[in-house]
């Protein structure tokens, strides 16, 4: 036997149009699944990087007003920037339309939620394909197998004897498409739950500071409220 024609290039041109597609369809997955996974990543890595410089912003006893005028009303933010732009939006403006404290931090508590579902839209963008990825490769790998497998089956009946050297490369070239599959679908099942995972954490953090947030306005409602009362 040729050791030319147990190679896994030769493998693959001499495997059925059917067989070739599946791997085909299997590379292309795993290219794209490569692109979501180092774009993600990027995004990861400057969202959390975006959220410690504004973090400490605000923490550092800035005026709220003055951290909210610095931040241009044209110029989508991202992140919990985005929260405190959306949550402080909404409490100006109902401030002056009534006086009843609940109406307004029922109000920025509305606003906000929306900013941190769209912020869970954002970062979780993509990570679907992922998880698609992740689950139907191996599948699509092992149905080029099974098909590789009959195709082998059918010409061996035509064939006057079935010896090793003869199935070898029908079964070698089935089998291939299985392991693209596997190659496509264990890097996305670990960057899957990896970024998932840095995803909830963020979402986690996130979902803190619009909590900490309202409760700082919540504050500042009571302490109006108290001396108007006095006064």
């Amino acid at each position: 036997m040729n050791d030319n024609t147990m190679s896994i290039p030769h493998l693959i041109m001499s495997a059925s149009t059917v067989v070739q597609l599946v791997m085909l369809l299997l590379v292309a997955g795993s290219i794209l699944s490569w692109v979501v996974i180092f774009q993600r990543s990027i995004a990861l890595r400057r969202a959390k990087r975006e959220y410690s410089e504004f973090e400490e912003s605000f923490w550092s006893g800035v005026d709220l007003n003055e951290l909210y005028r610095d931040i241009p009303a044209d110029d989508p933010r991202h992140g919990a920037e985005h929260i405190f732009q959306s949550g402080f939006r909404e409490f100006n403006r109902l401030m002056p339309k009534t006086r009843n404290p609940d109406t307004v931090l029922e109000g920025v508590q509305r606003s906000m939620r929306v900013a941190w579902s769209r912020e869970e839209d954002r970062l979780t963008q993509h990570l679907t394909f992922l998880a698609t990825v992740a689950s139907a490769s191996p599948y699509i790998g092992l149905f080029g197998t099974v098909w590789g497998i009959m195709g082998s089956f059918q010409a061996l009946s035509f064939s006057q004897q079935a010896t090793l050297a003869t199935v070898a490369p029908w079964i070698a070239e089935a089998l291939i498409a299985t392991a693209m599959g596997l190659f496509a679908a264990i890097p996305a099942v670990i960057f899957y739950n990896r970024l998932s995972n840095d995803v909830g954490r963020l979402l986690g953090k996130y979902e803190d500071f619009a909590e900490e947030f309202h409760a700082i306005l919540h504050r500042n409602l009571q302490g109006r409220d108290s001396t108007k009362s006095v006064g």
